[in-house]
């Protein structure tokens, strides 16, 4: 926890103006009109104050576009739904695969209601079984009895998906234990880039690729020419991202449990990381010097296996609720598996399940608390007539507008004054990405009933989207600080909400009404009498 004592530069509301003037030595009338001046000279110019530098690394408009998509829904599917197994042998017989009332528009629709903006099928999991029709083998759907042999499942998931418009992406095994050139090098990266080229040229935009290093111990030795295959994939979908342990767009998070470090940058080094032998830590966390932009992607199960078992049951939706915080609400991507039953439909306690986590996230975050707030800055870029930067930008959703200060300030504090005091134990931040992740620590004070700053919450990255979870408390008085950055920090939203789900109590920390002044006036005088390095508190 921070310190209480006030012997910073972020102003002590309850303490007026005028009571910190008569501490001090006075000052000329004359000179107190020139330091008011002082503050607003910059807005008087005929030119504005342009925007700040981005600080590299920056993500691509794909890398972008999947970092606001927040969620995407796995779909785990093919023989192993009908063996009950997880990892195939590749020698399972293609008539296992009989699903009986397979609807691709039905899995499309509940990822769609539950708020999920992307599906991911596994077209060739490691049993090397393609859910096409591949020209390149006969393990396939067209050799089972589905359909009589003429189904495509990636046929009809690609059409119900962009009928609905949802985004498709495929996941193609680099691993087959079915194929016979599977260990002879140049035989089985020609086979593998012949498939690629039939996903992707086949069934319209592909979103993204997903492939990993999954390999089982004592299998045959393998060279993957991945380069091969990522200049492939850009080449034919351009729009679509890849993910793998080390990128090249998006990586894995290092675990299966659907959640990240509590610091996690976007930046990373490509070249630290390996497919199939990356540090799990290091893809955790990524790298606060990194040259690559490579935002991680939390992929975890709705059950307890990533292929329906009728004897598992899934989590809950408070357990998702959970997962969330921890993925989309750490700067990442939750890639939640939920994967089709052996009728071909997504089970009805999984829907469930999904409402569930629909429903609480729509109760905690349809409203964000903060809306009506006096929103005011410790410094504001250009002035604070300047609207392209102000810090009333922080309460309007979207990441291409933003709060941003002064330069080469030592202090850089948002401050928010509620009509009333309120209740709440979550807070959300979010950085514009596109100018680069800037963000290394902060923290979030409250007003107490004592009229003293007491800490409440702290974190380290921000990213996209950061989610805060803290007992709760009660206040009319917040104020947001940053403690570090890589270049001037910069805040697209700032909001709170109440969780009345998740366990984190507490006995509210309540500030009475007396204790209020105005925030926005205050801070301006601050930043003024700061550009003399007066401070009414040392």
């Amino acid at each position: 926890m921070k310190s209480n004592t006030l012997n910073n530069r972020a102003a002590q509301p309850q303490k007026s103006f005028i009571q910190s003037l008569r501490s001090h030595q006075p000052i000329s009338l004359y000179t107190f009109i020139i330091i008011l001046l002082a503050q607003f000279l910059p807005s008087l110019s005929s030119h504005p104050v342009p925007p700040p530098i981005p600080i590299l690394p920056l993500p691509t408009s794909q890398q972008l576009s999947w970092q606001v998509s927040e969620m995407a829904l796995f779909l785990h599917f093919g023989p192993n739904t009908f063996t009950d197994t997880e990892w195939g042998t590749g020698h399972a017989d293609p008539s296992v695969f009989s699903p009986t009332s397979l609807s691709a528009a039905q899995w499309v629709t509940v990822a769609k209601e539950a708020g999920f903006s992307r599906v991911i099928l596994t077209a060739k999991h490691h049993d090397g079984f393609c859910l096409w029709p591949s020209e390149y083998t006969d393990y396939s759907v067209k050799s089972s009895p589905w359909k009589n042999g003429t189904g495509d499942v990636v046929g009809e998931l690609a059409e119900a998906a962009r009928n609905a418009g949802i985004q498709l992406g495929l996941y193609l095994s680099p691993w087959d234990r079915h194929e016979a050139v599977y260990g002879k090098t140049l035989e089985y990266n020609e086979y593998y880039m012949g498939q690629m080229t039939e996903l992707l040229t086949r069934y319209g935009v592909i979103k993204e690729v997903w492939l990993d290093g999954a390999k089982g111990e004592g299998e045959k030795d393998m060279e993957y020419f991945f380069d091969d295959w990522f200049s492939l994939i850009h080449q034919l979908q351009s729009g679509a991202v890849i993910f793998s342990d080390a990128g090249p767009d998006t990586r894995w998070v290092g675990d299966e449990a659907g959640f990240a470090a509590t610091t996690c940058w976007s930046l990373f080094n490509r070249s630290a990381a390996k497919i199939g032998g990356t540090d799990p830590k290091y893809s955790q966390g990524g790298d606060p010097v990194g040259h690559d932009w490579v935002p991680a992607e939390c992929d975890v199960s709705i059950r307890p296996g990533w292929f329906w078992h009728a004897s598992q049951v899934p989590k809950s939706g408070m357990d998702l609720l959970q997962l969330y915080y921890k993925s989309v609400g750490r700067n990442c991507l939750l890639l939640l598996n939920v994967p089709p039953n052996s009728s071909g439909l997504i089970s009805d306690e999984d829907i469930q399940v999904l409402r569930d986590f629909s429903d609480l996230r729509s109760s905690i975050f349809s409203h964000n608390l903060a809306e009506d707030a006096i929103v005011s800055a410790s410094s504001t870029r250009g002035g604070s007539d300047d609207c392209r930067f102000a810090s009333q930008r922080i309460l309007q959703e979207g990441i291409y507008t933003y709060w941003a200060p002064n330069k080469n300030q030592s202090s850089w504090v948002l401050y928010l004054e509620f009509p009333e005091a309120l209740s709440f134990n979550l807070l959300e931040v979010q950085e514009p990405i596109h100018m680069g992740q800037r963000i290394i620590e902060f923290h979030v004070d409250i007003l107490n009933e004592k009229g003293e700053w007491k800490e409440v919450t702290n974190g380290t990255t921000v990213g996209y989207r950061r989610l805060l979870l803290f007992p709760k408390v009660k206040t009319h008085l917040v104020r947001f600080v940053i403690d570090k950055s890589r270049a001037d920090p910069l805040i697209c939203y700032l909001a709170i909400y109440l969780d009345s789900f998740s366990i984190l109590s507490n006995e509210p920390i309540q500030a009475p009404d007396c204790t209020r002044m105005p925030v926005k006036f205050f801070s301006k005088l601050l930043t003024t009498l700061s550009l003399f390095k007066f401070s009414p508190w040392v």
